[in-house]
């Protein structure tokens, strides 16, 4: 893959038909390293939110060897990383992808929600002996921008018993929880640590290891988080409150926060009209998020300091499909001139942009480079890292 100090270095060199995924290894080993370094307790990286093979190399590199997954395609693919160590925390499973995983693939911590599940997982083991399994419960997602409550979580009043059966039954037991995605309030993890400390103290049955879920925010043009120190402040003083914190192992499983500023999408404008500007992608591409959460990414124009005096306009942007729903309403803030044939490096879509991504239309084929220069926007500004391996640097 080549290598480029920027997306304006690319342009120098490459006038890309297709939209181009400019990956920033670098940003993602920063960030794991920041987590593993902050977090206390375990980090497990949320194999959903990206899965380039750049980024998982930079974030095994950093030191992650835990991955949540949610499903076998997601298990095969980490379970190459040496001494992974795999959690299968969908909460609903099928009986096939639990068999599979246990025998193949030797996952031995499973999530459930409901009696019905456990029995499955019980079952399709074999009755195994060895099993960690964590128990989902519902949590509000008040202080999240997009809710994840409601699919899935054991309710307060039926946690107690299922805690019980499980106890039973497991070599360690767990509780696990999620406050939605792009939390921006640290209170959002206290409360809800607080809620397991009460449910354990109700149910009295002591639990192994909490797992306190993804949630962790990364930075937006709509959404200004606080340090990530604060959300960890909050994270510590919930859990030293917890009647088990001497004996109990503290886990998450951060995706967005170990991955959004590692990567950038680069898209030509294809025409304008008006302050719409149609691009060559969009919400059936990496830009999902853009048209469907509300998301505003960070957008710039690419050698836009030539044209530095140049007042700038807000715009909206359309996809290349003939959907009329691929609309994305920013506003992204742009040189009022922008034009046909100008290029833009959209930010920030490192979260769950490519694994979004589809084929509809005949679009969703991308060019991949990897990039040195900084994100657009990040919350780890300031914070140390080791040097990327050489590999990252150089031009290749």
């Amino acid at each position: 893959m080549d290598v480029f100090t920027s997306a304006a270095e690319l342009l120098r060199h490459h006038r890309p038909e297709r939209p181009v995924l400019g990956l920033r290894p670098h940003a993602a080993h920063r960030a794991a390293k920041w987590f593993l370094a902050n977090f206390p307790g375990k980090v497990l990286y949320a194999a959903k939110a990206n899965d380039a093979p750049v980024i998982i190399d930079a974030l095994v590199k950093a030191g992650i060897r835990a991955f949540d997954v949610a499903s076998l395609v997601e298990i095969a693919r980490t379970a190459q990383v040496e001494d992974a160590e795999l959690y299968f925390m969908n909460p609903i499973k099928s009986r096939g992808a639990i068999a599979t995983a246990y025998r193949d693939y030797g996952v031995r911590r499973f999530a459930f929600d409901s009696s019905d599940e456990l029995d499955k997982v019980i079952d399709e083991t074999g009755g195994a002996d060895d099993l960690t399994l964590y128990l989902r419960i519902a949590c509000p997602n008040t202080h999240s921008l997009i809710p994840l409550e409601g699919k899935f979580g054991a309710s307060q009043e039926e946690a107690p018993a299922l805690l019980l059966k499980a106890r039973q039954r497991a070599a360690r037991l767990g509780i696990t929880f999620h406050v939605g995605s792009q939390a921006v309030v640290p209170a959002a993890f206290g409360e809800a640590l607080r809620q397991v400390g009460q449910l354990i103290v109700a149910s009295g049955v002591l639990v192994d290891a909490i797992d306190i879920g993804g949630g962790f925010p990364s930075r937006y043009p709509h959404s200004d988080p606080p340090e990530l120190a604060d959300f960890m402040d909050e994270v510590v003083r919930a859990a030293d409150e917890l009647a088990v914190k001497h004996s109990c192992e503290l886990l998450c499983e951060p995706g967005r926060a170990l991955v959004a500023e590692a990567e950038s999408v680069i898209v030509r404008v294809d025409a304008r009209r008006g302050q719409a500007l149609y691009v060559n992608d969009g919400a059936f591409g990496t830009l999902f998020d853009a048209c469907y959460s509300g998301f505003r990414f960070p957008a710039r124009l690419i050698g836009g300091e030539a044209r530095a005096g140049e007042p700038e306009a807000e715009f909206s942007l359309y996809g290349p499909t003939c959907d009329s729903s691929d609309h994305l309403p920013g506003p992204f803030v742009l040189p009022a001139g922008v034009a046909e044939g100008d290029y833009l490096e959209i930010g920030q879509v490192g979260a769950y942009g490519r694994a979004m991504a589809t084929r509809f239309n005949g679009f969703g084929e991308y060019d991949e480079v990897v990039l040195t220069d900084e994100p657009m926007l990040s919350m780890y500004e300031g914070t140390e890292d080791e040097a990327p391996p050489a590999r990252m640097t150089a031009r290749a």
